[in-house]
């Protein structure tokens, strides 16, 4: 391959896009991979195109190697398989809907676990045929609320999904490693620093389902880690460790207090630690309950909804609307106060929401025995002492508050310390649920009946590409390690004449060695410009044909550690090749 910048479809820029707030969506702009063509919606670029592709050879290479087996469906899809799921009410707002010429509903695919089931179910009906593995490559499409980050969080975007289709449990067992095992070589392959989370399986269903997490400051995704082992989990999926239930003989009784100004848990512990009732009082010991409310795929109706947390904890909403999904959940607002009047802000408390029969879930640490400080359920009072199991039961329990660095580990090793990363691939146990659905079944050795079992394994081949910049890149432009890089070497000639011929001349023996060339033929462009571009650009390897021409000696750069050294003329296209391992 030889590219020619005199002739490629490439402008770079040298002023960060307005939107942008992250280096890949700035660099990638710049440096003409893509083109913003609508928000959440980019255009690939030459250059941006071949680097994608080079990412997708890489998954596709590694999918082949464990026999599975690749295909193509349509993005167009009918309603009806996301019925069969439900998940055309499940996915809500997400899901890109639209109706042809005769009104029929249809949706942009986010994901194909649906039309699969589908078709192994008109393909295959013997135990024999199975395990079957089957992936496929093509672009995806989820109506964001918040696009951003130039093709991290897009509305389309580029993925690898793949399914697996066993005769049993064990035999998902060892679909799922098998695909787990070829991801980390994937991931190994193109250089990034990931790790593997645990996490919640959310609108796909199933059981076990884990996250691998491009390590980057700017991820959505906040995962935790244990000082002492190998645990680590996104922040959604993390479990808190329940204390054991206290004995409720000999605790004293609750008793009310009147408590003025103390609306917020901060003034309430100031209070109670003036007021001399025999013990010192912190926010741990206090119990804040927090109101939402939720609206069930399909529904109009909202329905109230009350969390118990420490006092010292608040509510972590991506882990709410994480452990509710597909629920939808909002926050209260003056209407909703004003229409339930026995809640009364500042001062809730679990007897008032329990006897209006709203549903009221608590904290793991929250268990029979402990006793808190909350809410009367009037102005300026508070009832210390409540005990649950004694003065109030919760309807059950729900993880959602906030975990903190420092925490202990779930398991039971270690504390917790937190970090953000990119998701760049999920594997999921998903079961029977889509199976169930279309009633996947398949004969097995004693002539019944068996229901299949289905693995979901994605990787989001564009937000990869998006992820190795926000790893691999520094002040002066992107810095691609070689496996996806858009070229080999980049063959720079900084003047005019001999030199533009010269960066010519020695392009063509490197492509005909069997490297991927681009060559900065332009005229008219001065030296400066090309380096700029060159260094945004971020090729490994840069071969700079410059003054030096004229003595006989080239400059050889290397784009990752910087280094740089002059070599004769006629040994250019030998150290070269050595340069690029080829």
């Amino acid at each position: 391959m030889l590219l020619r910048m005199s002739t490629l479809f490439l402008r770079t820029l040298r002023e960060d896009p307005a939107d942008a707030e992250v280096p890949s969506h700035k660099l990638m702009v710049r440096g003409g991979y893509v083109r913003r063509a609508a928000p959440g919606i980019y255009s690939w670029l030459p250059l941006g195109k071949i680097v994608l592709d080079n990412v997708a050879d890489i998954v596709r290479e590694e999918m082949n190697a464990i026999d599975a087996q690749e295909l193509l469906l349509p993005a167009l899809l009918p309603r009806e398989y996301y019925e069969t799921t439900g998940r055309w009410d499940d996915y809500g707002d997400t899901l890109f809907r639209l109706q042809d010429r005769k009104g029929a509903d249809y949706l942009l695919g986010p994901t194909h676990e649906e039309i699969f089931a589908h078709l192994v179910k008109g393909e295959y009906t013997s135990y024999k045929d199975f395990p079957v593995w089957l992936y496929q490559i093509k672009e995806k499409f989820r109506d964001e609320a918040r696009p951003r980050a130039g093709v991290l969080r897009g509305r389309e975007f580029h993925m690898k999904d793949a399914y697996s289709f066993d005769i049993d449990d064990e035999g998902l067992s060892s679909s799922y490693e098998r695909f787990r095992a070829a991801y980390v070589r994937i991931f190994e392959r193109l250089g990034l620093e990931y790790v593997i989370v645990s996490a919640t399986a959310g609108a796909m269903g199933g059981s076990k389902s884990e996250e691998f997490l491009a390590v980057a400051p700017s991820g959505e995704d906040t995962f935790v880690r244990s000082t002492e082992t190998d645990y680590a989990a996104n922040v959604e999926a993390v479990e808190v460790p329940a204390p054991q239930a206290l004995p409720l003989d000999g605790l004293p009784e609750a008793t009310e207090h009147h408590t003025p100004d103390t609306a917020t848990i901060q003034t309430l512990v100031d209070f109670l630690n003036a007021a001399d009732l025999g013990r010192d009082f912190s926010e741990a010991d206090t119990l804040k309950n927090v109101l939402v409310k939720t609206r069930e795929p399909g529904s109009e109706e909202w329905q109230l909804l009350a969390v118990g947390v420490p006092g010292d904890r608040e509510v972590d909403m991506k882990r709410l609307e994480a452990a509710l999904e597909p629920a939808e959940v909002a926050v209260l607002d003056e209407k909703d106060f004003q229409e339930s009047p026995f809640l009364v802000k500042g001062y809730i408390g679990p007897r008032s929401l329990l006897d209006n029969k709203v549903r009221y879930l608590v904290d793991p640490r929250i268990v029979t025995g402990t006793r808190w400080v909350t809410g009367a359920d009037r102005p300026e009072h508070h009832v210390i002492d409540l005990t649950v199991g004694r003065d109030f039961t919760p309807d059950g329990t729900i993880d959602v508050a906030e975990v903190r660095d420092g925490d202990p580990s779930p398991d039971g090793r270690g504390t917790l310390y937190t970090a953000r990363g990119i998701e760049i691939g999920h594997v999921f146990q998903l079961g029977r649920k889509y199976t169930d659905a279309v009633e996947l079944d398949a004969l097995g050795p004693d002539g019944k009946p068996k229901r299949v079992t289905m693995g979901s394994y994605g990787i989001g081949v564009s937000r990869v590409v998006a992820s190795i910049v926000e790893q691999s890149h520094d002040d002066k432009g992107i810095v691609w390690p070689r496996a996806v890089a858009p070229a080999d070497v980049h063959v720079v000639g900084t003047g005019k004449g001999d030199q533009i011929e010269e960066a010519l001349r020695i392009s063509g023996e490197l492509e005909q060695r069997g490297l991927r060339v681009l060559v900065d033929d332009r005229k008219g462009v001065s030296p400066g410009v090309k380096f700029t571009d060159a260094e945004l650009l971020g090729v490994p390897t840069t071969v700079i044909v410059g003054r030096g021409l004229k003595d006989g000696v080239v400059e050889l750069r290397d784009r990752a550690d910087g280094g740089r050294e002059e070599v004769a003329l006629e040994e250019i296209v030998e150290r070269t090749v050595r340069a690029c391992g080829a």
